[in-house]
């Protein structure tokens, strides 16, 4: 249930603080008042679309703030996107949007997604808009108004995915499925690019080894001298003595010196240490000097193999991983073809088989829609008898579906309501034959045989009114009564017919001061509300009939619901 509504800079709206009661919450107020604003502004602070021009001119941003009452499913959502639940089991949730169009989603103080706080929303509020009654239109949301009833979204599910499985499989047929000139050019070109790559014999790694190598050639006169260098330095020239021959004839004299003083031995160990890593380094250089002994062969193949790699790499990849996995695929693709024909009759016969089995459960999810049908427009027709259209057939159509093999992805059904006002006039298309008036009853019919079995606490209804009046709107008051005995109940109203059966009366009103408008919305007492019936029943004048008729309201209103209690 919705507790309290907190409103800042939504539209003409600056701020409003509103706290709701359980039962029948009604606003009403002159039309552009801003009553459709509160709705948006609840919409959106349970995930529903909006955009920056929801922000009040000259205002960085907008928020709203909502109080709920939880349950068991909003306890689990809660338990399952991480957020900390309230010690009095309580909800709240904030949403602001900037002026630039960014928003900010909280959860009892935890950031969240809009994705998640709409999820969250669905829980916890049905919001039903002015336009919602035209949605009966339109005839493909007719299939899903009666899976919903049925309660057959797994059923529809799992029907889905052998859909989904047998259009796998057509895509494969169809992939292999060419003409034999197709076939041809494809073979030839697949038996080319392979024959291309085996002959190139790649080798992972190949190309920086080999680009290695080659610098290491091209600069291998500067790379020899300084071998050369080092190695002298090492060994010594003809002129000179090298570290290792320097090293030795100082780790000899001082081990003839060493059997007058230990102190060194350790030294003498060290030079010898000197002389042994020196000759190491020696051999290192020998053997590196020996690698920089090439023919100018050498470098020129390595170039033709570069340049080869790099042309390759173009056409096939990247790098040699790339080429190697391009000839793989090409090998199995060039496989496929060869063996197209027989594993054509392979998956023709899988796709057989899935054909059958899609076909027998979209056999079983019609025949359980078919007898939901039937459920659902007697109770559809039930309800609307009470909102006095006693008289009104309500029927579901079926008509098999033209997709191929009898399927779309819904089924074998095609489903479309179907309506007749009056006695004696054949059943038709509801967007022929409704009426407005008779559009918000018959949406507000479907309305309550849908949450029969839905757990959400708060129903919202914004001008369900449209096109009643008279006996009619008297009807879909006595209903909005009845619906708020187990839910919470809010409505924006402009028949005084449903203004009377409220629990809480809000007056929305709009007033100007200093060349802004502002928008305010006040609880009003007994005397408030005799007075704003009066108005709703005969406009700007007020006289005492009027609101003598209006305390009668009330009294009449007030003793209908003592009887729906009883």
């Amino acid at each position: 249930m919705l507790e309290a509504l907190h409103i800042e800079n939504i539209a003409v709206i600056e701020k409003a603080e509103i706290d709701f009661c359980g039962g029948l919450n009604v606003l009403t107020g002159e039309t552009g008042a801003g009553k459709s604003i509160v709705i948006d502004a609840l919409a959106a602070v349970t995930g529903g679309r909006t955009s920056r021009e929801i922000v009040r001119s000259g205002a960085a941003g907008a928020s709203v703030t909502a109080v709920f009452t939880g349950s068991g499913e909003v306890d689990e959502w809660l338990s399952e996107n991480g957020v900390e639940p309230e010690s009095d089991g309580r909800v709240f949730i904030m949403r602001r949007i900037l002026a630039d169009g960014k928003n900010t989603c909280r959860v009892n103080g935890c950031p969240v997604a809009v994705a998640q706080l709409r999820e969250l929303g669905g829980l916890l509020i049905d919001i039903h808009g002015q336009n919602d009654g035209r949605k009966l239109l339109d005839e493909a949301t007719h299939l899903f108004c009666l899976d919903s009833f049925a309660g057959l979204e797994e059923d529809r599910s799992a029907y889905r995915r052998k859909y989904d499985l047998l259009k796998d499989k057509e895509r494969e047929i169809e992939a292999l499925t060419m003409d034999e000139g197709e076939k041809e050019r494809r073979t030839d070109m697949l038996r080319y690019q392979i024959d291309e790559l085996t002959k190139a014999d790649i080798r992972v790694g190949e190309t920086e080894e080999k680009q290695a190598r080659r610098d290491l050639l091209k600069n291998s006169a500067k790379l020899t001298d300084a071998v050369d260098e080092a190695f002298n330095a090492l060994y010594g020239g003809d002129r000179t003595d090298g570290i290792v021959t320097l090293a030795g004839e100082a780790e000899s004299a001082l081990s003839h010196a060493a059997r007058y003083s230990s102190e060194l031995d350790p030294i003498c160990e060290r030079l010898n240490d000197l002389k042994c890593l020196a000759e190491d380094v020696a051999e290192d250089l020998r053997t590196l000097r020996g690698e920089l002994n090439f023919s100018p062969e050498e470098l020129e193949e390595l170039e033709d193999r570069l340049s080869k790699l790099n042309r390759l790499s173009r056409k096939y990849g990247g790098d040699e991983e790339q080429m190697l996995a391009f000839l793989d695929s090409a090998k199995r693709e060039l496989e496929t073809i060869e063996f197209s024909s027989e594993m054509l009759v392979k998956l023709q016969k899988e796709r057989d088989v899935l054909i059958t089995d899609a076909q027998e459960t979209a056999a079983a999810l019609s025949q359980k829609r078919r007898a939901a049908a039937k459920q659902l427009e007697r109770r559809i027709k039930d309800e609307l008898a009470q909102l006095n259209m006693a008289g009104v057939q309500f029927e579901t159509e079926f008509a098999p579906v033209q997709g191929e093999h009898g399927l779309c992805p819904t089924g074998s059904d095609s489903v479309c309501f179907l309506m007749s006002a009056n006695a004696g006039e054949n059943p038709g298309r509801i967007s022929r034959i409704a009426s407005g008036g008779e559009l918000s009853r018959i949406m507000l019919a479907v309305k309550n045989v849908m949450l029969e079995n839905d757990q959400v606490g708060t129903m919202v209804f914004d001008e369900i009114d449209t096109g009643v009046s008279g006996v009619a709107a008297q009807r879909v008051a006595e209903k909005l009564a009845a619906l708020s005995k187990a839910r919470q109940v809010m409505c924006v109203t402009h028949l005084p017919q449903i203004a009377v059966m409220a629990d809480a009366h809000y007056e929305v009103s709009k007033r100007q001061d200093e060349g802004r408008t502002y928008t305010y919305v006040n609880r009003l007492d007994i005397e408030g509300r005799k007075k704003e019936i009066a108005r709703l029943t005969g406009g700007d004048v007020v006289t005492q009939t009027t609101l003598k008729s209006a305390e009668e309201q009330l009294e009449a209103a007030r003793r209908f619901k003592a009887e729906l209690k009883s």
